[in-house]
């Protein structure tokens, strides 16, 4: 009898094993989150779970089955797929189940989980991506979508990612806007129905509005508290996020490549791989979310982004297209004097047929004018070793001008319409990367320059025009694959670039904020957040794109837009990011000189702390008439607070900044520098020794009642 009860409890618990084996719990974890999928009865993938991490496992088996992981179109799901494929004998449904899943250590503190499904029906496989960074608390995702039919299939739809949430209240912030006006930080409820978030300009995608977003869960998002939501797609083309709450109030988001007009013709045995998309799910407000993207992005993603940043002067707005070598030399005298680290030579340097003497010609034609550059590059780089300071050079190698010797050689490289007329876009036109004869050709732009150029320090690399007139000579019959494979062509000329000069950093530019996209920074060390410079602007664009991007990766330059604000004011704005100079020194007085001198030293001894530490939004400029930021060394012994008053009201109250980040236990001096020559601080207590917690439960004076007035406070530990 005791052997046959033995066999019945070995034969169940067996049972019960084999069971769990074909209905697997599958957790993608980080120190503090988990993201859970477990296989239904009927051997479909549902996502039962994500928020804070689950630390015993037990719990688990009482989570709900959840929602299906990865919708398809035309089965019995009402709302909006996730992937949506026309097999060959035309049926437009696909039905996907649980095959296998793998777990693989990428490196320390990095781990992938990879979920492999098959449709029940059709010989199409689908593999799930998810990649955990522990410390960060991000998860990367991306789909590979794969078939053994005999004839390609079609893809409608394609997504990154799915995830699903079931809460009372969603509410969602974008970041949109327009030319020198980007990152407007703008919230909303989301209700029954779907909010879509895209873009359909190509080259030039995120022009209007940002491909990233936040969404708070119970409640309205906040810096410091509440469940936050943070993602972004890696992907420097038509993007698309949709969020669509049901009749049950449970919340999609849909993440991926626009799907317009983006048909895609998958081959057998091809591999369609789609962009990654990133998220942050943050227990303590906006700001910890931010901080958690900041530390992966310079840890893992952005390029050298372990290292520094050069301080420039860039000759732009001091000379525009109106320029020769004499006027670029006295510049370079100029930086030397501002104590930067390089000298930046803007539009207008190249053409001969088609002299680049304004946007309307010449753009695709990469040699030097002969009459404004007589000894060429070669004379501006050596004139810049003997001042003792770096060379950087401009360059747009994805346009073309039609007044231009390439657009009469080469058409055919061109996107346009056949039978119509051309419609342009800041007078250009942009050159068909699905093309590799075109990838091998502005691959060449940078190559030759190099070549001929070897002390080239850096390039801006521009991209001014969205994609117009859109038709690919090249693609043939294939036109709806053109937005795709223009970004896949990008991506090898930039891996070409990579490979070849893997020291050499650029700054994405694309007339603003028109790229800001974390696929495209791994080739690039820094990204132009706007073309508008006007320091009461940049503190609000600046908010918005620090949201998700690190300081280190945002360029910002003074220039001489709003000269109702100091010199001061405007270089302290742009010291909160990768500072630059955009100014002539004849436009400054000796003690704006002096003070710019003073401003460059302070920024490179805090150059650690603000490209490498830990950021704090403490007062938003939104509802607000001052403003401020922080950031904190990651050893809490040295901090730099940045404090604006925009535009105060007469005898408004203002009430003290609470700092955070610090050690409460340490005692920290307080002293405000970047002052005018002669000036004297009058922020209170300067000079002395608070202890960090003060600092944080009490803290300073830090706003007055002057318009657009800035304080820059440094915090040392002793």
């Amino acid at each position: 009898m005791k052997e046959r009860l033995l066999f019945l409890i070995c034969f169940l618990c067996m049972s019960f094993m084999l069971k769990a084996a074909d209905k697997p719990v599958i957790k993608i974890s980080t120190e503090n989150v988990d993201l859970i999928y477990r296989v239904g009865d009927n051997g479909r993938l549902y996502q039962s779970y994500l928020g804070k991490k689950l630390n015993h496992a037990t719990d688990i088996v009482h989570l709900p089955q959840g929602s299906e992981a990865y919708l398809t179109h035309g089965m019995e799901d009402y709302f909006e797929p996730a992937i949506h494929v026309v097999h060959n004998d035309g049926n437009p449904s696909t039905l996907l189940k649980y095959v296998s899943h793998t777990r693989n250590q990428v490196s320390p503190g990095v781990d992938e989980v990879v979920i492999t499904m098959q449709d029940d029906k059709y010989p199409v496989t689908v593999k799930l991506h998810y990649v955990a960074y522990q410390k960060e608390n991000l998860i990367k995702t991306f789909t590979e979508i794969s078939h053994q039919e005999k004839k390609p299939v079609q893809l409608h739809k394609y997504a990154s990612s799915m995830l699903h949430l079931n809460r009372d209240n969603y509410f969602l912030t974008e970041f949109s806007g327009d030319w020198a006006s980007e990152a407007h930080v703008k919230e909303q409820p989301l209700e029954f129905g779907k909010k879509t978030i895209d873009t359909k300009l190509g080259a030039r995608a995120n022009m209007f509005c940002s491909p990233f977003f936040q969404l708070a869960l119970d409640g309205k998002s906040e810096e410091n508290q509440g469940e936050v939501l943070v993602g972004t797609l890696g992907w420097t083309g038509n993007f698309s996020f949709v969020f669509e709450v049901d009749n049950k109030n449970e919340l999609r988001v849909i993440s991926g490549i626009n799907p317009y007009a983006s048909e895609y013709s998958l081959k057998p045995n091809e591999i369609f791989r789609t962009p990654d998309f990133y998220f942050t799910y943050s227990f303590t407000g906006k700001g910890q979310a931010s901080r958690n993207f900041h530390d992966w992005a310079r840890k893992h993603q952005v390029k050298d982004g372990n290292q520094t940043r050069m301080t420039l002067l860039n000759n732009w707005e001091a000379t525009y297209f109106d320029f020769d070598e004499a006027k670029l030399v006295k510049l370079m005298d100029d930086a030397v004097e501002l104590g930067v680290d390089m000298f930046l030579l803007d539009d207008g340097w190249f053409a001969n047929k088609y002299p680049r003497s304004g946007d309307h010609q010449g753009l695709g034609d990469w040699d030097e004018t002969a009459d404004k550059l007589p000894h060429g590059i070669g004379y501006l780089t050596e004139a810049a070793r003997k001042k003792g300071i770096k060379f950087g050079i401009w360059i747009e190698p994805e346009m073309v001008n039609p007044k231009s010797e390439l657009y009469e050689k080469h058409k055919d490289w061109v996107i346009h319409l056949p039978n119509r007329d051309e419609y342009y876009f800041r007078n250009q036109l942009v050159l068909d990367l699905s093309n590799p004869k075109v990838q091998d050709y502005v691959f060449g732009v940078v190559d030759n320059l190099m070549t001929k150029y070897p002390d080239i320090a850096f390039f801006k690399w521009d991209c001014n025009s969205p994609i117009t007139n859109i038709y690919s000579v090249y693609l043939k019959d294939k036109q709806s694959h053109l937005y795709i494979d223009y970004v896949r062509g990008l991506y090898n000329v930039l891996e070409r670039v990579k490979a070849k000069y893997p020291n050499l950093p650029m700054m994405l530019c694309s007339g603003g904020g028109g790229r800001s996209d974390y696929e495209a920074l791994k080739y690039f060390t820094e990204f132009w957040p706007s073309d508008n410079t006007d320091p009461i602007e940049r503190l609000f664009i600046q908010w918005g794109f620090s949201q998700v991007f690190p300081a280190k990766t945002m360029c910002a330059h003074v220039t001489t837009w709003n000269k109702n604000s100091s010199v001061k004011f405007r270089t302290d704005v742009a010291m909160m990011c990768k500072l630059g100079f955009d100014i002539k020194l004849a436009d400054m007085s000796k003690d704006d000189e002096a003070y710019c001198r003073a401003a460059v030293q302070n920024y490179n001894r805090l150059k650690p702390v603000v490209l490498e530490g830990d950021m704090y939004r403490l007062v938003s400029p939104y509802g607000s008439n001052h403003t401020s930021t922080m950031y904190v060394g990651k050893d809490k012994d040295k901090a730099v607070v940045f404090a604006f008053d925009i535009h105060p009201r007469y005898a408004e109250k203002t009430l003290p900044v609470r700092l955070q980040g610090l050690d409460a236990d340490k005692m920290y001096r307080v002293k405000e520098i970047n002052l005018m020559p002669g000036a004297n601080s009058s922020l209170s207590g300067n000079g002395e020794v608070f202890s960090g917690e003060f600092l944080m439960n009490v803290g300073l004076n830090l706003f007055t009642t002057q318009q657009l007035n800035s304080r820059v406070i440094e915090v040392v530990a002793e």
